[in-house]
């Protein structure tokens, strides 16, 4: 086992109902190679520091004391703070899951103090009609936390959200400059809130490694504030960073004062870098003795990070660069960034191991309702862990997406088998069986062999993940995937023209995402779609046959959920790699010395994307409510649109199109969702017959038909019940259909009340 101890941190903010995953899956896989790894969100623990008695009796001493020109709104909540003071641990503890008997009284007691957030709960009592008392207590609870957020932001963390810190500072962050400046300033008091908890887990852990992910332009400012303390604490300590941030904005940097923060910068999957820089660093600590633990500096006794910096000099690169690093900058001893990538070969996806939330606070994670829509809230409420059903993309042709990255190019799958193997070690580690799949988009054909190895096994979890709206997923599959755990499902419509779609090479039409969604819901799967406006050429005529197209889906009740994203064109994707194939031009930015991935570019015969965004935003919004579906798309707007030129029912036909005979399926598998059933024999007016009786979750049910068939359906269904590894297609059922001795040709039969009763009742084809 290696001596160096290694510290993982999500530095602040991702979610605060959830862990991101990075960290815990890099501690499973080092752990499994004997390594000593501690991890810590210190996103979720600066939340739970604020908002707390202490926390906010801090805040709005501050607040008084440093002479802000005050909104009325924050005017009226400093006015009751005492009453905020009182009332945040027991809120915080309520949205932790720990005190749901506090829900009545935030839901009638005027328990909460209001500020602005709480202006349109009237407009929502009808929305509260559907909820339970206790959502409807976590959704005002959350209202009373983003007040707060508000009165921080105002005042002593501009930069402050629940979901993101700073993240201003790192978009599209061409140069280092502004965040370099703001690093360098006195920490505000978040940030000092920040920092002690920084000290107090580095004194306890006394890391010789400390690793940051920083998935989200939100996540780069609190990595690089914590890492600078890092390096006054403990000058020796080698400082790491990789996560979907650099992989994407940071692949070309040449910043050199990055690195007086950051030691070793990884791109793309950090297990194999990681690896062959712990291998280094090991034996450079072996090779030279321990130097002596430095007592803690006081805190803040340096009045700017870089007077901290100043005074903590470190070496960052050793007289001569390792040749074994993998996708890693670093910068020399002359001061410049290099990147040194050995061709090593990836660790394969069944190998990087099972997460590790161990020694994460899982309890004190917070369950809050942002938009009563009950599948949006899934990102929000809920304790989910987080796992990759494959890695990459299997289909990597979208021209808007990254797909020259490694993150969606390289795709490599994992067995059903070791993925349920995961699913029930994280279950036994952290007592939840929530799971939110974060793959690009999962398989069609792995997330079917997932459900039936998780129904072999009994293993019952409840998931929800991303896919795309592609014919593989038939109703029957859908069936499957609900009898397995599934509860929702996410997944990119974008602009819902076909022509567009086409030019995205989405791989699908407006009728196939139509079939499709309508199977999930009809098998009780909840829909987000996600939304795109402003791709190139689009007009404004499309823009608003797009929306006429999106409130027929949640008009016929098939789409539950939804988010309008603004195109983006980024250097990574077919479109900014060859925008004149798309009749744009690209304007900038040059790339810089630090992040270039986001590009600006001129549409010249496309629409004024801008001015939709508000009309889309709200029409959507209510859409998710089921308000004004009936309403002209005019109403949204504030400016002149075209009508839409889409039939009025064009999704309800889409919806009504006959599919194939079952008979024409010969090669489609059998599978029972069903117990075994109970066979006998009876006499009736007829003669004999036989009963097949089903007993099942809800209620019972029978099947009547002649006895060669009875018996022979009662052979098939015990079969397929007790064997899930055999599998026994249409056609090799049809060979075995008594048809000569029944009077009766299998393709009849297909069509017959016993047979379309079982289809309804779980035999499922795929």
């Amino acid at each position: 086992m290696s001596t160096l101890r290694i510290l993982l941190i999500t530095p602040p903010l991702t979610q605060l109902n959830t862990p991101y995953p990075a960290t815990a899956y890099i501690k499973g896989f080092l752990g499994g190679r004997g390594y000593a790894v501690t991890q810590a969100d210190l996103g979720l623990e600066l939340v739970l520091k604020m908002f707390s008695a202490a926390g906010l009796k801090r805040i709005f001493a501050e607040i008084e004391q440093g002479g802000y020109n005050l909104s009325d709104n924050a005017r009226r909540m400093v006015r009751l703070q005492r009453s905020y003071i009182s009332t945040i641990e027991p809120v915080i503890r309520f949205l932790q899951n720990k005190d749901n008997t506090l829900a009545p009284r935030i839901c009638h007691s005027r328990f909460l103090p209001e500020a602005a957030r709480f202006d349109n709960v009237a407009d929502l009592e009808s929305a509260f009609g559907t909820m339970g008392l206790t959502d409807q207590a976590r959704h005002l609870a959350t209202l009373y936390l983003e007040d707060l957020g508000d009165l921080i932001k105002e005042t002593v963390g501009p930069q402050f959200g629940f979901s993101r810190y700073a993240e201003k500072l790192a978009l599209s962050a061409t140069s280092f400059e502004p965040l370099y400046e703001a690093l360098q300033a006195a920490p505000n008091l978040v940030d000092q809130v920040l920092l002690e908890l920084l000290d107090e887990l580095v004194e306890r852990v006394q890391p010789d490694v400390v690793g940051f992910t920083v998935p989200f332009p939100g996540n780069l400012y609190g990595a690089l504030r914590l890492a600078g303390r890092v390096k006054a604490l403990r000058p020796q300590t080698k400082t790491l960073m990789g996560g979907g941030y650099p992989n994407t904005e940071l692949r070309q940097i040449k910043e050199p004062r990055f690195f007086d923060y950051i030691d070793y910068l990884t791109l793309d999957d950090g297990e194999g870098p990681w690896l062959r820089l712990l291998e280094y660093l090991g034996s450079q600590k072996e090779r030279h003795a321990e130097p002596v633990e430095a007592s803690l500096p006081p805190r803040y006794s340096f009045t700017t990070a870089a007077e901290m910096l100043r005074q903590a000099p470190h070496d960052v690169l050793p007289e001569q660069a390792p040749p074994q690093f993998q996708r890693t900058f670093l910068r020399d001893t002359n001061g410049q960034v290099q990147y040194i990538n050995q061709p090593f070969a990836d660790i394969p996806h069944p190998e990087v191991g099972t997460p590790d939330y161990s020694d994460l606070p899982l309890a004190e994670y917070l369950s809050v309702i942002e938009v009563l829509n009950p599948m949006h809230r899934l990102w929000s409420d809920g304790r989910w862990n987080k796992l990759t059903i494959a890695h990459g993309c299997y289909w990597k042709r979208c021209s808007f997406c990254d797909v020259t990255l490694d993150y969606i190019s390289r795709y490599e799958t994992a067995p059903a088998t070791l993925l349920v193997d995961r699913i029930e070690q994280i279950v036994r580690q952290t007592g939840q069986t929530g799971f939110h799949f974060v793959d690009e988009a999962a398989p069609p054909l792995a997330l079917r062999d997932l459900a039936i190895e998780l129904l072999k096994r009994r293993v019952n979890i409840t998931w929800w993940g991303n896919i795309r709206f592609e014919k593989t997923f038939s109703p029957d599959l859908c069936r499957l995937l609900a009898a397995a755990g599934c509860i929702a499902v996410s997944g990119g419509l974008e602009v819902a023209s076909d022509r567009l779609l086409a030019l995205m090479e989405k791989g699908v039409t407006i009728a196939q995402v139509a079939r499709v969604t309508d199977g999930f819901t009809q098998a009780g799967i909840m829909v987000h779609a996600y939304l795109m406006y402003g791709f190139p050429t689009e007009t404004a005529q499309e823009t608003v046959d797009s929306l006429e197209v999106v409130r027929q889906l949640f008009g016929a009740g098939i789409v539950q959920s939804g988010y309008w994203h603004r195109f983006s064109m980024t250097a990574h994707s077919p479109v900014g790699k060859n925008p004149a194939k798309y009749n744009v031009v690209a304007v900038g930015p040059e790339p810089g010395d630090f992040a270039w991935n986001d590009l600006w570019h001129d549409d010249p015969t496309g629409a004024d994307h801008e001015q939709f965004g508000p009309g889309l935003a709200k029409a959507l919004y209510n859409y998710m409510h089921s308000v004004a579906l009936q309403e002209p798309l005019q109403f949204w707007f504030d400016f002149k649109v075209p009508r839409s030129t889409v039939p009025r029912h064009l999704i309800q036909q889409a919806l009504q199109e006959p599919g194939k005979p079952e008979f024409a399926k010969q090669n489609l598998r059998l599978f029972w969702l069903g117990n075994a059933p109970e066979l006998r024999l009876e006499q009736a007016k007829k003669g004999a017959r036989a009963v097949l009786t089903f007993y099942e979750q809800a209620e019972d049910f029978e099947v009547k038909t002649a006895p060669v068939i009875g018996e022979w359906l009662h052979a098939l269904l015990t079969q397929l019940t007790a064997d899930y590894d055999t599998k026994v297609l249409l056609k090799e059922a049809a060979s075995t259909f008594p048809a000569k001795v029944a009077g009766l040709s299998f393709e009849s039969f297909l069509a017959s009340p016993t047979w379309l009763l079982l289809r309804e009742k779980g035999l499922l084809l795929f």
